[in-house]
């Protein structure tokens, strides 16, 4: 028996790859910037940004898109989603051009908030016009390619930084972007249509207000803490307290309105829990294991950026090729052990790191390791994005794409704060015996971030030449510690997934939703 025609728009597949394209431009721009990072903190080739402001440059792109994704999300059910979209790659677009000609750290990470504001009006807007110019048959494949775009961002994204950090200077990597903007603007506007919500909801302006106060004010205590390493200062815990205040106030308030931007009662739901939950683990471990890699190998191992790059090439791989293959697997094992699974992965990938990876590692392993840790997130990403897209009606895609992209982006964040403030702890602590003949004030720079040290080591002259060994090893163990803690959590990831997520297949599940009504 044949089975029953698509519901699908006609050009389904042609306008999947003009949302590729406008995805590429977000993930693209932070997998460039982790290649650029120990260019933009040389005082002389770039803007001699410390460990904490180069934080600060992915995280006010991350909090600013985590905290609009809510209101974007439902703004573009409302007004359209092909209008975010376009609106989306204009702002970032501009934001690119001011990242790239920033003068100082502080304006750069402005600048970078701006391109939060552009990003979190792109996310959603792809993943919900999937969701609507595809049928429920065909939407798990599509997520799959879509999350295959992802890795093919992750693939070009170093290699490219590389080539152009060495040919051009460090702003050349965020130039990048306008050239992929205005093929991308041209293509949405000949090819994909427009769709909205029906009956669209309020804008809940004082969620979004309070959650982006929260999590500024959360991840700002972490990095300072790790920045400073003198946590019991009230600026540190006072603001990790307050931050803390604030969130649990927010969801009792998205509790009581009928009009949430988040819709706390979605969490109900065990297959929506336990996929954000899945999402969020895997992105907050990999996202620090991404930001100390980068420093990894081209400060301790000596690489170039292009050779970064190359080697981040496995990972990426990875995705490229799984990622697409999850819809298989899903209907086959179902959702719930292909994500276990590659949970597991990431797990083993990062205690590799712990256990084998030294200054002295055979390349070849660490490249192998990258590309368990990509093969698991390929597995991971695609069945949960689909599980989560699956739990709401079409006519909601835009609300349960924010859900998604903003946990997944909070995670990468907290990833980024967290790791990054346990790595310069660690890496404090560690060269404090090394440094105790020099002044103080050397002793201070020195002691931020290896690239610190090397800076200064790269000043004082022979006596600095003793310092390199050094902050190799103290580096390398703060990454052990920071590596241990990514697999801990990865671990947790898949205990959620095991102990929440449905096992049958997510696609299965809802081939009896209600067809496409609006596409136009």
């Amino acid at each position: 028996m044949d089975a029953p025609p698509t519901t699908g728009h006609p050009q389904r597949w042609k306008i999947l790859g003009v949302l590729v394209v406008s995805l590429l431009v977000v993930v693209l721009d932070n997998t460039i910037l982790n290649v650029a990072m120990k260019t933009i903190a040389d005082p002389k080739q770039g803007l001699g940004a410390s460990q904490s402001q180069l934080e600060w440059a992915i995280n006010s792109y991350t909090l600013v898109f985590a905290g609009l994704l809510f209101t974007f999300g439902v703004l573009g059910d409302r007004i359209g989603r092909k209008r975010m979209l376009v609106t989306g790659l204009v702002v970032f677009a501009i934001a690119s051009l001011a990242s790239a000609y920033a003068q100082d750290p502080g304006q750069l990470i402005a600048a970078r908030a701006l391109m939060g504001l552009g990003g979190a009006a792109i996310m959603p807007a792809t993943l919900s016009i999937i969701s609507n110019v595809f049928d429920p048959r065909e939407r798990a494949k599509a997520i799959g390619v879509w999350a295959g775009a992802v890795g093919l961002a992750v693939a070009i994204g170093p290699v490219v930084g590389g080539a152009l950090l060495e040919h051009f200077w460090w702003g050349s990597v965020f130039l990048i972007n306008v050239p992929i903007i205005v093929v991308g603007v041209v293509a949405v506007l000949l090819l994909v249509p427009e769709s909205r919500d029906p009956k669209p909801g309020k804008i809940d302006f004082a969620g979004v207000l309070l959650s982006i106060a929260g999590l500024t004010l959360f991840v700002y205590g972490i990095i300072t803490g790790g920045d400073s390493g003198d946590w019991a200062q009230p600026q540190v815990w006072g603001t990790i307290l307050a931050g803390v205040a604030i969130l649990t106030g927010f969801v009792l308030y998205e509790r009581r309105i009928d009009h949430p931007a988040l819709d706390v009662k979605l969490f109900r739901d065990p297959r929506f829990s336990a996929a954000v939950a899945a999402v969020g683990l895997a992105f907050f471990a990999a996202m620090g294991v991404m930001f100390f890699g980068a420093f990894y190998l081209q400060m301790v191992r000596g690489y170039s950026p292009l050779e970064t790059g190359l080697l981040f090439l496995p990972f990426a791989g990875a995705q490229l090729i799984f990622a697409p293959q999850s819809a298989g697997f899903v209907k086959r094992f179902g959702a719930k052990a292909v994500c276990a699974v590659g949970m597991a992965l990431v797990a083993v990938a990062l205690s590799a790191f712990v256990f084998i990876i030294d200054e002295n590692t055979p390349i070849w392993v660490l490249c192998t390791v990258f590309f368990i840790q990509g093969a698991g997130m390929a597995n991971v990403i695609p069945p949960t994005t689909e599980a989560v897209m699956a739990s709401l009606p079409r006519e909601k895609a835009g609300v349960g794409s924010a859900v998604n992209n903003t946990i997944r982006q909070v995670g990468g964040a907290l990833g980024v704060a967290v790791l990054g403030s346990l790595l310069s702890q660690v890496y404090r602590d560690q060269m404090a015996s090394h440094l105790v003949a020099f002044p103080e004030n050397i002793r201070h720079v020195a002691s931020e971030s290896i690239a610190a040290t090397y800076a200064v080591a790269a000043k004082i002259g022979p006596a600095g030449n003793a310092l390199i060994p050094s902050a190799n090893q103290s580096f390398v163990h703060a990454m052990h510690w920071v590596a241990a803690g990514a697999a801990l959590v990865a671990l947790l990831g898949a205990v959620a997934v095991l102990r929440w997520l449905p096992g049958r297949p997510v696609v299965q599940a809802k081939v009896e939703e209600p067809q496409l009504v609006d596409v136009s």
